[in-house]
């Protein structure tokens, strides 16, 4: 597909091919143009998504999502995410900022274009919206601003308040609302082809669309694949520039501050905090029945001055501070042609904070840290701190950042290593070590045998439990038979495993005892008292989840109320009947808008895994959390690099490419990355537009005939006067609007294109208007009573204009029909069209099986009231046209 756009940047040429996969790669002449492309591409496939996470920024997402989202629209609000990327936006150099805004043109183009696509829009009754130029700014900020845990602080309090300050090291380590990733990077002396391999997955929240996007991006400056962030321009956290690629995970550096407050109210209603210097006015003013304070340290996110008197808790992060998310990175790492590139790069990147590998052609390599992380007193990293005391200001930025050298391997796993300085809380060092195992066990590696390292199931946490277990005597039959086939176990968390299964039971069980021990219970009324957004780092049971290993292995309980518990639960589970790991432990992805019938499939792993698919023990064995991508970057052929996301290329439900890759991400597989541009396909639909919102839809030009043009009807402007015309005529009568004034018919087709489900469009051949075409969600139509709506299905009606000289022409309707066919496939993706004619219009009926549509027998369409228009019962004929 051929594109030219005219936006705010100018004019900008791509091209959009697609491999076997649906995975877009663009091409372009230049890196503005190739932004836009990238923005375009991703508003196609990915507009739902976008959407949601535009509201999320906004702190508007109970409007489409309902008001179970209203918490974190609070949050948003509250902590100014908004107002946050505005700024970061504006301090942004000319060149970047411009960069940014060719990816918002795009994205724009894209969501006027094939937005409503995505059939979410009309379950959520919401359009497409409109993307401001700091919008990927705010996507990125919306997206990480919890990242790095600053809730957990609040637990820590309340752990040394409660439990005493020499417990709280037992719970410090990542648990099931922090995201990590696994890295590893293995030298060119180490790897087959001569070149270094870097490899890994990240671990998040798996989402339905994801939030990895594979792309590549080419123009004469850079010619890049990698893991892009739906929303934000460019290739962050993984690409492969060819002579050059990188890899990160999650530091899990301390770079956020919570400070206790004391706010006060002034008598022309204004808010003032106590700070070092005294009472100081501090910002304040309502959005949407949410009061926002703002102090000198930070934004007011817990409390407020009407709270519990006048005690609040503020957030102070870099983004805000500094006015920097570190956007002027990703430019310079998709122009990136060594590890020194890549370094400086990086010496620009603010957060997340992240360890970096790289590797290139040269032989050069990088193993560092990158980001913003504040210098203060240690106390800050470790609780909430009061707000008027001097010592916990800010003094400035760690500066030089921790790095290491490479010796054949590397590895990062967000264990306490090379970030170790700069954070409290890591994950334990299991699968960073499991990983060094697995490189060590050959001399040299290639990229396609990575998949045995990204799929190791073997799980060293469950050792101080079967410990105990091993110590049980005096157990029933049954029981001591569960404590034999626990110690034969082979310690791996396989889906299809019997015993990892009862492992898992007994481990649950043993969760929910210790949360109950009278030790806990001054920390088991924590939840309700904190904002609903921080709760899962406040809830106590998958405290003591994550922090299983360490509490059973510690004094901090009585050996024999350990003990006890283990006894407890495998008396239990003696009894339970034969279940497989994958029976309980399934995938359960985020949704915006969840599909209870959707039955997901049975996961390897565990959350200490090398394949880290996380359950939150006592609670629930579903997981929500595991590899959001897995990639293996060969320097030496970029061709045999693989990669691979848990759901597919698409976010539009329905399509091909929607989930078509989930097969190979559960058994572990990659595809290939494939970058000759003879291999890949170009994009079917031969699409021109310039893009208002009237603009060209979609073009294809017919031998002997002309060019076709299909552009977006404007019933308030220039196309009024033929839409009256043709549908007020006699030969229109089955449309039902013969007769209307000019201004009726204006005001129908006016609150049509107010909908986002239904859409009217004209169609010209050669500049002259031929055919109104309308298309319509059948799922949001009466039609939807008539017969089972399908994901992929389209309703269409097709009004032929009078006859002109055009409509003379032999095989001119036939030719039409195959326009408006190949625009409802191709062009906006669906699988299979509808029409319901009326049931006397035998012109239409025979045209339209002509083209090759099947009819069944009469439907009758009910009589419904709309806003401005009631349309009467009507007698129909049902067709379908299948792909």
């Amino acid at each position: 597909m051929t594109v030219t756009v005219i936006g705010a940047t100018g004019v900008a040429d791509f091209e959009v091919f697609r491999d076997a996969w649906g995975i877009p790669h663009l091409r372009a002449e230049d890196a503005s143009s190739l932004a836009y492309a990238q923005g375009y591409v991703t508003a196609v496939d990915r507009a739902w998504q976008l959407e949601t996470e535009r509201h999320r920024l906004l702190g508007t997402s109970a409007r489409p999502l309902g008001p179970d989202a209203r918490a974190w629209d609070v949050f948003a609000r509250q902590a100014r995410l908004a107002d946050t990327a505005r700024r970061c936006y504006d301090a942004l150099e000319g060149d970047t900022r411009a960069w940014v805004g060719a990816y918002v043109d795009g994205v724009n183009h894209g969501l006027r274009e094939r937005g409503a696509d995505a059939p979410e829009f009309a379950r959520a009754g919401v359009a497409p919206g409109h993307w401001e130029p700091w919008t990927p700014l705010g996507v990125w900020l919306s997206t990480h601003v919890l990242f790095a845990g600053f809730p957990a602080k609040l637990w820590r309090d309340e752990v040394v308040r409660r439990l005493g300050a020499d417990t709280v090291a037992l719970f410090a380590t990542d648990g099931p609302a922090t995201s990590g990733s696994n890295g590893w990077l293995v030298d060119a002396a180490r790897a087959t082809g001569g070149g270094a391999l870097i490899a890994g997955d990240p671990h998040r929240f798996i989402e339905d669309p994801g939030v990895y996007q594979q792309i590549r991006l080419a123009c004469p400056e850079f010619d890049v694949v990698g893991l892009a962030v739906p929303g934000v321009p460019g290739i962050g956290h993984f690409g492969h520039a060819g002579p050059v690629a990188w890899a990160i995970t999650n530091a899990m550096a301390d770079y956020q501050d919570l400070y206790r407050e004391r706010l006060r109210r002034t008598a022309d209603g204004g808010v003032e905090a106590y700070g070092p210097d005294g009472w100081q006015a501090a910002h304040a003013h309502t959005e949407d029945g949410v009061e926002v304070v703002e102090t000198e340290r930070g934004v007011v996110v817990i409390g407020g001055p009407d709270h519990d008197g006048g005690e609040g808790i503020s957030l102070r992060q870099p983004a805000r501070v500094y006015e920097d998310l570190g956007f002027s990175a990703l430019p310079g790492l998709l122009r990136a042609r060594t590890v020194a590139d890549v370094d400086r790069a990086f010496d620009r990147w603010a957060e997340p904070v992240n360890v970096v590998l790289a590797a290139d052609t040269g032989g050069g390599l990088l193993h560092r840290v990158a980001g913003t992380v504040p210098v203060r007193d240690p106390e800050n990293m470790l609780r909430v701190v009061p707000a008027w005391e001097e010592r916990y200001a800010w003094q400035g930025r760690h500066e030089p950042l921790p790095r290491a050298g490479v010796e054949g391997v590397a590895v990062m796993a967000n264990e306490r290593s090379l970030a170790a300085p700069l954070g409290v809380e890591f994950a334990p060092p299991h699968r960073a070590r499991r990983i060094r195992e697995l490189l060590d066990e050959r001399a040299s590696w290639q990229a396609e045998d990575m998949s045995r390292v990204h799929t190791d199931t073997e799980l060293a946490s469950c050792k101080p439990l079967l410990e105990l277990v091993a110590r049980l005597d005096n157990l029933s039959p049954a029981a001591a038979g569960l404590r034999e086939r626990l110690l034969n176990w082979d310690r791996r968390m396989v889906a299809g495993s019997v015993r990892a299964a009862a492992y898992a039971r007994v481990r649950s069980r043993v969760v929910r005892r210790l949360a109950e021990h009278e030790r806990f219970a001054p920390l088991a009324g924590l939840t309700p008292a904190c904002p609903e957004v921080f709760r899962p780092w406040l809830a106590l049971v998958p405290r003591i989840a994550f922090a299983l290993e360490h509490l059973l292995a510690d004094d901090l309980l009585p050996y024999e109320d350990r003990l006890a518990a283990v006894r407890e639960a495998v008396e239990e589970g003696a009894d339970d009947p034969d279940t497989t790991w994958g029976e309980l432990h399934r995938l359960a992805p985020w949704q915006a808008l969840p599909d209870p019938d959707t039955v997901w499939p049975a996961l390897d792993g565990d959350h200490d895994c090398v394949l880290s698919t996380s359950s939150v023990p006592g609670l629930t064995d579903l997981s929500a959390r595991g590899p959001a991508a897995r990639y293996v970057w060969d320097l030496a052929r970029r061709d045999d690099s693989r990669w691979i996301v848990p759901l597919g290329a698409s976010g539009v439900s329905g399509s091909a490419h929607h989930r078509d890759q989930l097969p190979l991400w559960l058994r572990g597989e990659l595809a290939p990355v494939v970058t000759d541009f003879d291999r890949l396909i170009e994009e079917p639909r031969p699409v021109t537009g310039a893009l208002p919102a009237t603009g060209v839809a979609y073009e294809e030009t017919v031998e002997g005939l002309g060019t076709f043009r299909i552009t977006r009807l404007d019933p308030a402007g220039a196309d009024i006067d033929v839409l009256h015309a043709w549908v007020s005529e006699e030969r229109a009568r089955f449309w039902g609007m013969t007769g209307l004034g000019r201004e009726d018919v204006r005001e129908i087709y006016a609150h049509l294109d107010s909908l986002t489900t239904h859409h009217a469009w004209l169609v010209r051949l050669d500049g002259t208007p031929v055919a109104l075409f309308q298309t319509y969600e059948p799922e949001a139509d009466r039609v939807s009573e008539c017969y089972e709506a399908r994901d992929g299905d389209l309703g269409v009606h097709l009004l032929v204009g009078p006859a002109g000289k055009e409509g003379a022409v032999h095989g001119f309707t036939e030719a039409l029909a195959r326009v408006f066919i190949s625009y409802g496939l191709d062009g906006l993706g669906r699988k299979r069209l509808v029409v319901e004619p009326d049931a006397r219009n035998d012109k239409a009926i025979a045209l339209l099986r002509r083209a090759g549509f099947e009819f069944s027998g009469e439907i009758v369409l009910p009589e419904i009231d709309l806003p401005d228009v009631k349309l009467a019962e009507k007698r129909a004929r049902l067709g379908f046209y299948s792909r």
